[in-house]
């Protein structure tokens, strides 16, 4: 069998009782086509055996390299969030609750995804890619000295809820061996489930007024990354547009991408501009992109931040993916965080999606 991982170093922690390496690994995107990714494993610095992993898959970063997780300063820590007072990063990276796993003896996996630190363009809420690479990083951490088991957990946020929510329903070939025991995706922007709610950005996508938003804008160019032969950005992007995603994708965050959007939109002219009859073409891609196609594998726990109704993902988009899901035959709960916006719930919800992650092992 060829090896998954191929290159570790040790990197500095600070949580305690840890060991932490910065990794690169062979994986796939979700048409089979060969990648790597770069990610995180942390793991109890005492020996161990056939421990509990959790897989983290994180929340919206960017298109390329400057949105690398792991290539920030002390990123084998709790989760640093850029909305948070006082806050110094381009992004938030880190893992919730990540001192109690350690704690608790787990092997904590986070991946950077495709095109975060690695060659080609990041395939942005392609949910089976990046849940892909959510899984293929626990083969990656087996070949390494931290006693990582064959079961494993995932837990994700935003962008990477909905990936979390697709690693539980990936093929047999995509886990290779490995054993999902359950997923909890908090706030799970899912597409296919998004485009069935008329609001946020599901509704823009049907819209003739199309706003440059940059999730939207990095959702269209994820897309195309992922489905090369039949979507081309000059569908959806005007030709200043295609300029700016040229010039920025792999070297702005997404705040960054997102102002030099609506800089360009107001001063040289609209970004975006969706030709309707290549329309149906990127509505298939989002639907073969997402999770909520078939029955999950596992039992799944959703977090729900409802405060405002959903800052960032629309209640109505999370619960969507429930009933969704639910339909196709999943084991779905969920609980809602009726204080917590889109940036404060995985703080708030981490002891219960730990303990819920726990009980699934059991």
């Amino acid at each position: 069998m060829t090896a998954t991982l191929l290159h570790s170093e040790q990197i500095e922690t600070s949580i305690s009782g840890a060991v932490a390496y910065r990794v690169r690994y062979r994986s796939h995107d979700m048409q089979g086509i060969a990648t790597e990714s770069t990610g995180l494993v942390i793991a109890p610095a005492s020996a161990g055996e056939n421990r509990k992993v959790m897989t983290w898959c994180h929340g919206t970063t960017g298109l390329g390299d400057a949105a690398c997780p792991s290539a920030q300063p002390d990123p084998a820590s709790e989760l640093k969030t850029y909305f948070e007072i006082g806050s110094t990063t381009e992004f938030d990276y880190g893992v919730p609750g990540l001192q109690q796993f350690i704690n608790d003896g787990w092997v904590v996996c986070a991946t950077d995804y495709q095109g975060l630190g690695t060659p080609g363009r990041h395939q942005y809420t392609v949910n089976r890619t990046n849940a892909i690479d959510a899984v293929t990083i626990v083969h990656a951490a087996r070949e390494l000295p931290v006693g990582a088991g064959t079961s494993f957990g995932t837990m994700g946020w935003s962008q990477g809820g909905a990936a979390a929510a697709a690693v539980a329903e990936l093929t047999d070939a995509d886990y290779n061996g490995l054993t999902v025991v359950g997923s909890v995706p908090m706030s799970p922007g899912v597409p296919v489930s998004a485009i069935r709610v008329p609001t946020g950005l599901g509704g823009a996508l049907t819209s003739d007024v199309i706003p440059p938003d940059g999730h939207l804008f990095m959702i269209f160019s994820g897309l195309q990354a992922a489905f090369p032969d039949e979507l081309n950005l000059s569908d959806v992007f005007t030709e200043v547009g295609v300029a700016v995603h040229d010039a920025g994708w792999n070297t702005q965050p997404v705040h960054h991408l997102s102002d030099a959007l609506g800089r360009a939109n107001q001063h040289v002219g609209p970004v975006m501009k969706i030709d309707k009859a290549k329309l149906p073409a990127w509505m298939k891609a989002i639907t073969e992109s997402s999770a909520s196609l078939v029955k999950a594998r596992c039992p799944i726990f959703v977090t729900i931040d409802s405060q405002h109704d959903g800052s960032v993902v629309p209640v109505a988009w999370q619960t969507q993916y429930i009933s969704d899901a639910q339909s196709l035959g999943s084991d779905v709960t969920s609980k809602l965080y009726p204080n917590d916006d889109h940036f404060a719930l995985p703080a708030s919800c981490i002891d219960d999606a730990r303990a819920w992650l726990a009980a699934q092992f059991a």
